[in-house]
């Protein structure tokens, strides 16, 4: 008897809930292909292309993509290429270095918030509250300000002001497994609330703390490009997308359009692959909940 049964797809498996499963797994396989795009660029074009990202050339200022200068060159002869590269080095040491530090305040002010309850949880709340109803670009603004410009101000600066959202996800999962069966099973075995803490709460929240992180890395990486483009991120003369983008803006009245393209698709398409990651992980941990985690 001829089997008739049809071929497994090769990104998807047979999900009775529509395909849901496969959109998730292409979606996955497709983030996962372009940040593996995006290491290897940052990983192996600097070695493989001998130029000098901050060699200036007058001479060859503001050509077009070529074989030569591939994405072209900017305002004073550099080479595209390598600066985006440079730059996209440095945006992702902003945001994955940013991401874990507020992850880990987030964490830890969310998870004693929801441990401890009572006046304690109301009183760390409200304090999330008052910071929350300051914009985050200015608030970042105000902390790069007290130094001079460089990395570490930025790095700072993005995890001084994104942690609050991670708070209010902590404690809303310290929360919730605060009522399950097990963990009312510890208290009444004669648990510590110290043990409670680390043995039950804890890991109860580090998928979602682990999920947060990612989907801040591309918030912080925008903030950062955001605090470069106004001047007050990594000095001008640092390769940096936002920096390359604000320099690049009397060349595209002029009609040169590749100094803003190029940097722009550098900040977009990285951001875009680490948020269709963390969707889709998102959707893993908790298949259910279908609402978004604003950060």
């Amino acid at each position: 008897m001829a089997d008739t049964t049809t071929p497994r797809d090769w990104f998807a498996r047979p999900d009775p809930r529509g395909g849901r499963r496969g959109t998730r797994t292409l979606r996955l396989r497709a983030s996962a292909g372009l940040i593996a795009a995006v290491v290897l660029a940052v990983l192996l074009v600097p070695p493989l292309v001998p130029l000098d990202e901050q060699a200036v050339d007058l001479a060859a200022k503001l050509r077009p993509p070529s074989w030569e200068h591939l994405f072209g060159t900017d305002e004073v002869g550099r080479d595209l290429l390598l600066r985006c590269v440079y730059g996209l080095r440095i945006s992702l040491l902003v945001g994955v270095v940013a991401a874990l530090a507020a992850t880990v305040i987030g964490t830890a002010v969310g998870a004693l918030a929801g441990a401890l309850g009572g006046w304690a949880d109301r009183l760390v709340m409200r304090v999330v509250d008052l910071f929350s109803s300051v914009p985050h670009l200015l608030l970042g603004i105000f902390v790069v300000a007290m130094f001079r410009p460089g990395v570490w101000p930025v790095i700072l600066s993005v995890a001084a002001t994104h942690w609050l959202s991670t708070a209010r996800i902590v404690r809303a999962e310290v929360l919730s497994l605060r009522s399950r069966p097990y963990v009312d099973a510890a208290v009444s075995g004669g648990a510590s609330r110290r043990r409670v803490a680390v043995r039950h709460l804890l890991p109860g929240v580090l998928p979602q703390a682990g999920l947060a992180a990612v989907l801040m890395v591309p918030h912080a990486i925008w903030h950062e490009s955001a605090l470069s483009f106004l001047g007050l991120g990594l000095p001008a003369h640092q390769a940096s997308l936002g920096n390359m983008v604000n320099s690049a803006r009397s060349s595209l009245l002029a009609g040169d359009w590749w100094p803003t393209l190029f940097p722009g698709l550098f900040i977009i398409v990285p951001t875009l692959a680490i948020a269709g990651l963390a969707g889709a992980w998102r959707e893993r941990i908790n298949p259910r909940r279908r609402s978004e985690l604003m950060l």
